[in-house]
């Protein structure tokens, strides 16, 4: 059985936009195992897909505030250890920055990765095999692209995510058809209009779907209440984790949601998605999944609440 690590570690869309080099491997090798090194906060992501067996988490980000500490130079050893318990055919990093680099070179196996050309960084140096993959290509289709030219096969058609999530449960939520309105965005430049939130929910709302406004953080929370008050219905969730994300998005007859990776998770799901792009270019890492995703907007172009509630309306089934 041939195996086979990514090194994909973040963000959770960058993570997303990976998840169908796991489903390429298994459809065009299928006795293979992949296992798959991700940032510790995104882990719950490549647990959903069932051809990934081992997941290895780093916590990079974690590490940084405190690389001289005792503790975290055992937690790094043992990540280490782990990551060097298997040899592997092949050790993919389809990241294309230092810190992915620097994993795959400690990995046993031979490395692939991108050319001076097609990186970020310049990271030839630490691989034995680099391919030019074109700036021009979604994301998705640019990590398809490499484990492709590195494994030597010929790309499946369409695009296959390989997740699945159950729909969930909760305490706070009536088992009443609803929406995830992801209103949330680390960047303050993607965020969507309030005002538009407000007309989009109250539509959404007299048609007959509670709008659920999920958060992380406390200006989001605050964002979160404020919308409410304005939707008829609505609900702030309490905050929930990746896992319980997922399941919540996975109930949701239809998901709204600005540049985020959450927004990326639903559309992967295979939930019916639109994303609202007001600052960054949707061709580059938009969603991007066929018929049940659409992308409205693009830098400094916000689409308007009607162009979003009608692109809902056209991905009804």
């Amino acid at each position: 059985m041939k195996t086979f690590l990514l090194v994909k570690t973040s963000s959770l869309g960058d993570v997303i936009h990976n998840l169908p080099v796991a489903s390429d491997i298994r459809a065009m090798i299928p006795q293979s195992r992949v296992d798959w090194v991700v940032e510790e906060d995104y882990a719950d992501v490549p647990r959903l897909h069932s051809a990934v067996q081992d997941i290895l988490p780093v916590a990079i980000r974690r590490w940084r505030k405190t690389l001289h500490a005792g503790a975290t130079r055992r937690e790094i050893g043992r990540f280490l250890d782990a990551l060097r318990s298997r040899t592997y055919d092949a050790v993919i990093d389809t990241q294309g920055l230092l810190k992915s680099a620097l994993i795959a070179y400690a990995a046993r196996g031979p490395g692939f990765g991108l050319d001076w050309r097609s990186a970020r960084e310049p990271l030839a140096l630490f691989y034995e095999h680099t391919y030019s993959v074109s700036w021009a290509m979604h994301a998705v289709e640019r990590n398809r692209t490499l484990a492709a030219r590195a494994l030597q096969y010929t790309l499946p058609d369409g695009v296959d995510y390989g997740i699945r999530a159950a729909a969930g449960q909760f305490p706070w939520l009536a088992p009443n058809p609803y929406a995830v309105l992801l209103h949330a965005t680390s960047q303050h430049r993607k965020l969507w209009s309030e005002a538009c939130w407000t007309e989009l929910g109250r539509g959404l709302a007299a048609a007959g779907r509670r709008c659920v406004l999920p958060w992380h953080g406390t200006d989001e929370r605050a964002r979160s209440e404020r919308l409410a008050g304005q939707i008829p219905a609505a609900i702030v969730p309490p905050a929930l984790g990746l896992a319980e994300m997922a399941r919540l998005l996975a109930g949701a007859q239809a998901v709204a949601g600005v540049d985020t990776g959450l927004t990326h998770l639903a559309a992967a799901i295979g939930i019916p998605t639109v994303g609202i792009y007001c600052a960054t270019d949707p061709a580059a890492t938009g969603l991007y999944e066929g018929a049940r995703a659409l992308n409205l907007g693009g830098i400094g172009q916000a689409p308007a609440a009607s162009e979003v509630a009608a692109a809902l309306e056209r991905l009804r089934v």
